[in-house]
């Protein structure tokens, strides 16, 4: 096998911890030792072991002389688990090969060093792109302390969200909807507008697998319109579900917490709650992603607000004609020059449906 196929494979065994070590970055390690793998790992879930330490456990024989490829720079301090830079010293290991450093600032090149005035020999940048890509949830709340925002819609092929009557369920398919579940798994929170909490009822759920980590439920509801009987309050106790509202309504306030739901006090805009502050918010809450799946006039709202990172297009082979909904309202651009603009980043097929994964260019 070539390097980059031994730090491929890191990547992918990266990936194995998605939605369970939030907020700590996904990192993948594979140990090599005479041009075979003795050893792999990878972060699995959040205050568990590292990756590095994971795959030295796993080592097949002594590590001594081998060379590690790892997704994201080691670290060197103490938290929840011991410094992974230890470790590595201590297996003897002389060769560590990094995708990427760590925009930790505690970490930040300094768990590079330290391998390197033990006589290590380090290296970085082996698919560099490809592991930053990975962690670019991680790298963007370390960075900013804001929660990463990936806008996800289905629409038909011309452009509709719903038909003229309003139905919506359901214009993608089976395995479509199964990839929600798959963003819903491995982003933090939840976000809808209280328009359609109060149309579609939702439960804002993960229904993947047993193991699945339901994310935290955030509804933006400026005027506290949110019905008390609907699924997001009567679940509250279970799945934690804020509220992001601008109402001084106590009363109203106290029923919703009674009920389990977290209140939060968020100013007003023209356009609604001011969505860049309730960012903030969420992220000292420790949320650091988010889904949005709202409507047309929330999409425009958080496209206008500049929060949004991501835009995640469902698209069915079907076309419902007429003037119903869209993904994004709003008052709209009226100069072409003006539009968002989109950079593509990936395109897959889920059943019959396309899904194009694009980044938000403001």
């Amino acid at each position: 096998m070539e390097e980059k196929e031994y730090m491929q494979r890191a990547i992918e065994l990266a990936k194995l911890g998605a939605g369970f070590v939030n907020p700590n970055p996904m990192v993948g390690a594979v140990i090599v030792k005479n041009e075979k793998i003795i050893g792999e790992g990878y972060h699995k879930k959040y205050g568990e072991l590292h990756a590095e330490r994971n795959a030295l456990r796993d080592c097949s024989e002594s590590p001594e002389g081998a060379t590690m490829y790892v997704t994201l720079e080691p670290c060197c301090h103490y938290g929840k688990t011991l410094p992974c830079t230890e470790a590595i010293i201590e297996s003897g290991i002389t060769r560590v090969v990094i995708g990427t450093l760590d925009v930790n600032p505690v970490v930040a090149g300094k768990g590079a060093n330290i391998l390197m005035e033990y006589g290590i020999k380090v290296e970085v940048g082996l698919l560099e792109k490809e592991c930053k890509k990975l962690n670019r949830v991680f790298n963007k709340y370390m960075s900013t302390k804001l929660p990463y925002v990936v806008m996800k819609y289905a629409m038909t092929a011309d452009g509709k969200i719903a038909t003229t009557t309003g139905e919506s369920k359901w214009i993608t398919g089976d395995e479509a909807r199964e990839n929600v579940h798959r963003l819903r798994k491995n982003l933090s929170g939840i976000m809808v507008g209280v328009s359609t909490v109060i149309l579609d009822n939702p439960s804002l759920d993960c229904r993947l697998d047993e193991l699945s980590i339901n994310p935290v439920r955030i509804i933006c509801d400026s005027y506290l319109r949110t019905p008390l009987d609907s699924n997001l309050v009567k679940t509250a106790g279970k799945i934690p579900t804020i509220i992001a509202t601008s109402s001084e309504n106590k009363k109203k306030v106290a029923e919703y917490e009674k009920l389990g739901c977290t209140v939060v006090k968020i100013g007003k805009t023209e356009n609604g709650i001011d969505l860049n502050e309730l960012m903030v918010e969420m992220g000292k809450q420790g949320i650091d992603s988010i889904l949005l799946e709202g409507g047309g006039t929330l999409n425009y709202s958080a496209l206008e607000s500049k929060i949004v990172d991501e835009i995640h297009i469902h698209m069915a082979p079907k076309i419902f004609g007429g003037s119903s909904k869209s993904p994004v309202e709003g008052l709209g651009i009226s100069d072409i020059n003006k539009a968002i603009k989109l950079n593509p980043i990936s395109t897959s097929w889920a059943g019959e449906d396309l899904i194009i994964e694009n980044e938000v260019i403001y």
